[in-house]
């Protein structure tokens, strides 16, 4: 049984991170010291395409790839740049954020709306092929 839904799960997330809209999202993209994280699976990036210059972080490894001791550590976390995640629709972005926040990053931030928002005011995306 569970205990605690996801909705109440993201509520909580919520009381504790950043949370923007896709238009600020858009003010934000592009600045050099903003890297744009994009949570989503593989799958999503090829069916859907992703924002342009968006880094891809799969949800499950984001913790191993932002922790500098661990062996999967990307460099590209360790820039001190406002890290502004992103999901489909805005509910993996929030548990993200929220976990990177309790690991000590305090420039983070995520798109309310996820990728979907940020197609539906207008975004730019790019095509991901497959490897």
């Amino acid at each position: 049984m569970v205990k605690k839904g996801i909705k109440q799960l993201i509520a909580e997330a919520n009381e504790v991170i950043d949370t923007i809209s896709a238009e600020e999202a858009m003010t934000l993209h592009g600045k050099e010291d903003v890297t744009v994280v994009d949570l989503r699976d593989i799958r999503e990036l090829h069916r859907d395409g992703k924002i342009p210059g968006a880094i891809h972080a799969p949800r499950g490894m984001l913790e191993f790839w932002v922790d500098p001791d661990s062996p999967y550590h990307k460099p590209v976390f360790a820039t001190g740049n406002r890290m502004v995640l992103h999901c489909a629709s805005g509910w993996r972005s929030a548990l993200a954020a929220q976990t990177l926040v309790a690991m000590g990053l305090d420039n983070v931030c995520h798109i309310e709306t996820g990728f979907k928002g940020w197609k539906e005011a207008g975004g730019d995306v790019e095509t991901v092929e497959k490897k």
